[in-house]
């Protein structure tokens, strides 16, 4: 496994994220193709045994489940001090009027629930889920300053939201000396490049990390165009990414099974070659609910797509809606 720094900062991660959504007691939240604490343990343990050392969940992944299942499997197969931990704040967490969003009332009460779930005294990034238009982005940020001044995270990061929104958080930040995001959490895969337009270019002209959520675009580039999944069955937020099906996105699904059977590789391990040999992209986020997947990941990193592949790949994309914040 390779390490690299996360944007300009010196936080030294793996060049693979693995994506936690997947482990959380299936009945609590909206994800009912979760794995509970037993199948999630040897996944979080083999991960660990690969070299990955950066592990990312969020507060509202399972009502919290997945933070706890994290936490443990942290403490009984890791050292906290070479784990990079990240999890995330914005979604809400209960019915009250203040259970979610980014006021400081809500980001102090969270972050305490969080290390509070994950049995730890801090997380190395803190996340902001999505952008929050009720609260002045001032007051977002000053509140994230203090929980990083009050030791309780290293590092503050951001999640899906509009180029523009972006760059005024980062001016503000840097506006009144608070701390600054290091990171970008987005939504980038074959079938999604909207990202290449504004997001990437402004990441890499701050030298933001960007680590990609859904690389493989929810299974669809990992089989043939007519297969579905269980996952896909129950998957209401993955319908609102790719329900609205493009022309084209046959097309490229079928260019990804084209490169794959020249190789002799999975289709998973072209699609996180692809993502990951761009050059803004620190580490793709992925999702692991069978030991084959995180072979693919690791295989994937050592793939090398020719030019006239990632042309082949990414010749039938055409623009799409943008969807996953908005």
């Amino acid at each position: 496994m390779d390490y690299v720094n996360l944007g300009r900062s010196g936080l030294r991660v793996s060049r693979l994220c693995l994506g936690c959504m997947t482990y959380g007691v299936p009945d609590r939240g909206k994800h009912p193709w979760t794995l509970d604490e037993a199948a999630s343990r040897p996944l979080l343990r083999k991960a660990l045994n690969l070299g990955i050392n950066f592990l990312d969940t969020a507060n509202a992944y399972s009502d919290g489940t997945s933070e706890e299942i994290v936490g443990r499997a942290l403490k009984d197969f890791a050292r906290r001090d070479e784990i990079v931990l990240a999890t995330k704040v914005y979604m809400p967490m209960g019915p009250g009027p203040n259970q979610g969003g980014l006021s400081r009332k809500a980001i102090m009460q969270a972050i305490d629930a969080s290390l509070a779930r994950l049995g730890t005294d801090y997380v190395d990034l803190y996340q902001i889920h999505r952008w929050d238009y009720r609260t002045p982005i001032e007051e977002t940020l000053e509140a994230l300053h203090d929980v990083v001044k009050a030791g309780k995270a290293r590092y503050i990061g951001a999640s899906s939201m509009f180029a523009w929104q972006f760059a005024k958080a980062l001016h503000t930040s840097e506006l009144n000396g608070w701390t600054r995001f290091i990171s970008m959490q987005n939504h980038l895969n074959l079938l999604n490049r909207e990202e290449e337009r504004e997001m990437l270019p402004l990441c890499a002209d701050r030298g933001i990390g960007v680590i990609p959520w859904s690389p493989l675009a929810r299974g669809r580039l990992t089989r043939d165009w007519a297969a579905g999944s269980e996952r896909e069955r129950t998957d209401d937020f993955g319908r609102s990414l790719y329900g609205q099906v493009e022309s084209s996105d046959r097309q490229v699904v079928e260019a990804v099974a084209r490169v794959a059977e020249r190789r002799g590789v999975p289709r998973a391990q072209v699609a996180l070659a692809w993502l990951a040999q761009k050059a803004e992209v620190t580490a793709p986020i992925v999702g692991a609910s069978r030991p084959e997947h995180l072979d693919d990941a690791l295989a994937a990193l050592s793939l090398q797509l020719s030019d006239e592949e990632r042309a082949e790949l990414e010749a039938p994309y055409v623009p799409h809606p943008v969807v996953g914040f908005q």
